[in-house]
């Protein structure tokens, strides 16, 4: 294992994770975080070669702890089962499960479709919905907990971006509803709330080229109260606290890892 193992969240070692959407960004971020605490892990996504490149960098950091990784649609019934039970005949119980997977694309009440907002609500919501369902015995059994990837628009609306919109606030009110309905369990259910984080989400959303990219980045100056983007090992950091034992009075809640965008009213 790596020498520079984090010196939080040690509750996770050799703990079992399920983490969605670990092809990229946050999602491979939090698996390789996950791996150089010493975690078990699942991982799964749609892109087979960027899955395997994160698989491969948590191998290196943990060659004891090679994940199990499982190619799949979230979107598609069968697939989440089959992920599922993956992970579970692989390990035999599930400690930890993380909701990253999901989808932004650009679209107002006037220019959006019925198509646009079941393709986003069923990425960032339905399948959410599914593997927690399919996870809770399994959680119950082991108290574990329950983290979801949500966004700084699950806290605040911003303009254009109205399905997306809505998906990340119901994804919050999920949370909050299972984290109420699971905490006589002792399972806990929390979400995080990224801000803009640099990442592919936004370029594959909304089609931007680089030049257009980085002019993108460069507004975060003005939108973040702490003047830039976040990194996606950000997030994971605050993904691995509240998955841990270190966050365990913490239920319920919606934290926000987005420089202070959440507080601002940007003119």
């Amino acid at each position: 294992m790596s020498s520079q193992v984090p010196r939080f969240a040690a509750s996770l070692v050799d703990k079992v994770a399920l983490i969605t959407g670990a092809s990229s960004g946050i999602g491979a971020a939090t698996a390789i975080l996950f791996s150089q605490i010493g975690a078990k892990l699942c991982l799964t996504g749609r892109n087979e070669a960027n899955l395997m490149k994160t698989a491969k960098a948590c191998e290196e950091i943990n060659p004891k702890n090679k994940p199990v990784v499982c190619l799949g649609d979230l979107t598609k019934e069968v697939d989440t089962q089959r992920i599922f039970e993956k992970a579970i005949d692989s390990y035999g119980k599930m400690d930890v499960l993380v909701n990253n997977a999901g989808i932004l694309e650009m679209g107002s009440i006037e220019n959006t479709s019925l198509e646009q907002y079941d393709r986003i609500m069923n990425t960032n919501i339905r399948c959410v919905y599914q593997l927690t369902m399919l996870a809770v015995p399994y959680l119950i059994k082991t108290k574990g907990s329950i983290v979801n990837v949500s966004s700084v628009n699950g806290i605040r609306v911003f303009p254009g971006l109205v399905a997306y919109n809505v998906s990340k606030a119901a994804l919050d009110q999920f949370t909050r509803a299972v984290a109420l309905d699971l905490a006589a369990s002792q399972v806990r259910v929390n979400s995080v709330n990224p801000g803009v984080t640099v990442t592919e989400l936004q370029k594959r959303g909304t089609g931007m080229d680089e030049e257009a990219y980085s002019k993108f980045l460069m507004r975060t100056k003005e939108t973040h109260a702490l003047g830039r983007p976040g990194q996606p090992e950000e997030a994971a950091r605050a993904i691995a606290f509240l998955a841990s034992s270190d966050s365990s009075f913490i239920t319920g809640a919606s934290l926000p890892v987005d420089g202070g965008r959440h507080a601002m009213c940007p003119r």
